[in-house]
């Protein structure tokens, strides 16, 4: 469920580190005396360095000695340098940031993007919230899919962002597509993010109208950007209710390594909580990961990770054509994704930003056939960034991308098919970011990209532009559209002429003041171009599929209003229909609600040394297909609903710093129903047996000790 190295950086999150000086402080603005919130404050030639919370305030340590010199920039403001003598102790400042453009009157566009970060102004969310949201269990998707814009869909465990499949919503680490960001699962039972969210310094949800940075994607891109260096050598121990691990970093002056390995093995916690699935053999993994990261001189910094992740399960599942009929399923899988990226600034003026990444992914499924599928990836990328003034951003940068795709499908011993795919796919972008005055800001970009299968070229154009309406208060237009290749499934038996496409419009409201943000958003989404075919003949296809999502999205957050109390609630609104793969006609797709809301709410108890959490989610009945009817789509299954609770208690054994963590998803134990699977054909009375899907148990426990050798606990 959780890497070793994400017990190192949920330890780093939630208490400062020790190193050899502590710098803390409080950046203000030198005429009105207001805290400046993100603003940049690092140790001249490192990568040293913090940014502001919301207070204001900032703590970082560096292994800087000496005297150094420390500055301090943000947006709109004159970048301001001290001259400091470091020592072992703490050192404590204020500084007064003299502004250029008041930070109360300058725009930020907000459209179609939420962001979690410790360095952008506009954030909404820190890295922290979304490892630490109840019912998540410190899974990226999980957490996101408390915000507006998503479905939740219980038996996939995937983003489904408005209207949109799953497969439309694309995962970037350093800019560089992970093509299997989520792990192996059969149909109807939900999969997991492989990644921890402790790995990243910051992260872009994007629900529409995004840069032209990024493309490949109809409706969402999650843009991860990955830690820089370690804040100090450590050894991480996980004890979990559902395996354990163990990782060690070593933090030298101008480098780090992170190595972490750990195990997870279901049959101890099956067996002590009632299941829906009768298991022959739980799920069992085994993975590993190290990251590693080095200074190129005083501006560069290279990053390099890899991971390695083997899992297998057996289980008894409805067999496709009679699903009343139990029948033994295995599922094997292997994963590797290993990726490397520098970046420096030239100069004043330029910054060079390029990644390298290679990723592979193997399944083996047994039930009375054999599927046997692997697809590799590698990639390129090179990005460089001008700044001709303060005001202006301009993005320049190209990608390769090179895609296999190997399926071997054995439906009996004396026949099989076979399906072999690569995919060649290029790409150049250039955007501008301006700030016109105070009040107006735009963003234009454009992207070029070539789908090698298809052999097509295309042209997107992408816009957003923000208005400031008032001193807390702005408002933000996106446009762009937006191509992406069918996924390899659905290309086994030929490919289309086109690629699909999806056309965004987005409206939003944003008001933030102090620590509460509101914002409301409006969007239309139009399909054209989707992959069709008959049912029973999906070797004819063609592009004539099409389809609409529109909706309004609402969102609430205060962290003032409870003393040490944060919540946020979340409603989406969401009317979509399309006609796309076997769809006879335009009709709802079976992963979309047309109502879903979120309330979260967060509590720390500074006596006891714990923080709580609470996550209620609700979603509206989502469209099924029965056959035994007449109208497509028209069975609707029950609403969702979900009470989650968690618990992180911080407390010391042996000396070191020590976190247990708790958790329980679906705490009432509502009944959740996902819909009915059917067979593939009918019996004697003319009728197609049904089986209901639902979770695999009523309720997911998770109890962790996670300890930290060589990080003192501070009460």
């Amino acid at each position: 469920m959780r890497t070793l190295l994400t017990t190192l950086f949920f330890s780093s999150m939630i208490i400062a580190v020790q190193a050899q000086t502590t710098l803390t402080g409080l950046v203000k603005d030198s005429k009105t005396g207001e805290a400046i919130i993100g603003a940049n404050i690092f140790v001249k030639g490192t990568y040293d360095g913090a940014s502001t919370d919301i207070d204001g305030d900032f703590v970082f340590n560096t292994f800087k000695k000496d005297t150094a010199i420390i500055l301090i920039s943000y947006l709109g403001y004159e970048t301001q340098e001290i001259t400091q003598l470091l020592h072992s102790d703490t050192l404590n400042m204020e500084i007064h940031l003299v502004a250029q453009i008041s930070e109360l009157d300058m725009v930020v566009i907000t459209a179609g993007a939420f962001e979690a970060s410790d360095e952008k102004k506009a954030v909404i969310l820190r890295p922290l919230d979304i490892a630490m949201t109840a019912g998540a269990t410190a899974d990226i998707a999980g957490a996101l899919n408390t915000l507006p814009g998503t479905q939740t869909v219980g038996e996939e465990g995937r983003l489904f962002v408005r209207g949109g499949d799953a497969y439309e919503t694309r995962t970037f680490i350093d800019g560089l597509l992970v093509q299997k960001p989520y792990s192996s699962s059969v149909p109807d039972l939900p999969a997991r993010g492989r990644f921890s969210p402790f790995l990243f310094k910051g992260t872009m949800f994007s629900t529409g109208g995004y840069s032209a940075e990024y493309g490949r994607a109809l409706s969402s891109a999650l843009v991860l950007e990955t830690q820089g260096l370690a804040n100090e050598s450590i050894t991480s121990i996980s004890l979990m209710s559902i395996g354990g691990g163990l990782g060690h970093t070593k933090r030298w002056d101008k480098s780090s390594l992170s190595v972490s390995a750990d195990y997870t093995n279901l049959k101890p916690y099956i067996s002590l909580v009632p299941q829906n699935i009768e298991w022959e053999k739980p799920v069992s993994s085994y993975s590993g990961q190290a990251v590693f990261r080095q200074e190129i001189g005083t501006n560069g910094m290279l990053k390099a990770q890899a991971s390695v992740q083997s899992s297998g399960m057996t289980m008894l599942y409805p067999d496709m054509n009679q699903v009343e009929e139990l029948l033994p399923l295995s599922l094997d899988n292997d994963n590797y994704y290993a990726n490397a990226s520098y970046s420096e600034i030239l100069n004043e003026k330029w910054s060079l930003d390029a990644g390298f990444a290679y990723g592979y992914d193997k399944e083996d499924i047994i039930q009375d056939f054999e599927l046997h599928r692997t697809i590799d990836l590698l990639q390129g990328r090179l990005k460089t960034t001008y700044y001709p003034n303060d005001q202006i951003t301009i993005k320049m940068g190209s990608e390769w991308m090179r895609e296999q795709f190997d399926e071997s499908y054995r439906p009996d011993e004396d026949t099989s098919f076979e399906t072999n795919l690569k995919s060649n796919y290029s790409a150049a972008f250039a955007e501008a970011e301006a700030y016109l005055n105070p009040k107006l800001a735009i963003r234009l970009g454009v992207r070029g990209e070539y789908f090698g299968l298809l052999k097509e070229w295309d042209v997107t154009p992408r816009l957003s532009v923000a208005y400031k309406s008032g001193t807390f208060s702005q408002f933000s237009l996106a446009f762009g559209q937006f191509y992406q290749q069918p996924e390899f499934d659905a290309l086994r038996y030929g490919a289309p002429e086109k690629p699909e496409k999806a056309t965004h419009y987005i409206l939003n409201y944003q008001y933030t003041r102090k620590k509460r943000v509101f914002r409301a958003e409006a969007y239309y989404k139009q399909y054209q171009d989707l992959m069709t075919y008959e049912a029973d003949q999906p070797w004819i296809l063609d592009n004539s599929g099409e389809g609409y999502a529109k909706g309004l999205d609402l969102f609430y957050r205060d962290q003032e209003l409870i003393r040490n109390g944060d919540f946020w609630l979340s409603y989406s609104l969401l009317d979509t229909k399309r006609e796309y793969r076997d769809f006879p006609e335009l009709a709802a797709p079976t992963f979309a609600s047309k109502h879903n809301f979120s309330a979260v709410y967060k509590h720390w108890l500074g006596k006891i040394n714990t923080s709580i959490g609470l996550t209620y989610s609700y979603a509206s009945p989502r469209a099924y297909n029965d056959p035994n009817t007449d109208v497509f789509n028209e069975g609707e299954t029950a609403a969702y609903q979900d009470l989650s609770f968690n618990a992180s208690y911080l407390t010391n054994l042996f000396g070191q710093f020590t976190v247990l963590y708790c958790s329980v998803t679906n705490l009432p134990g509502f009944d959740q129903s996902f819909g009915y699977r059917y067979s593939a054909s009918p019996d004697e009375n003319g009728l197609y047996t049904a089986s209901q899907i639902e979770p695999p148990a009523k309720r997911f426990f998770f109890v962790g000790l996670f300890i930290s050798i060589g990080q003192k606990f501070e009460n």
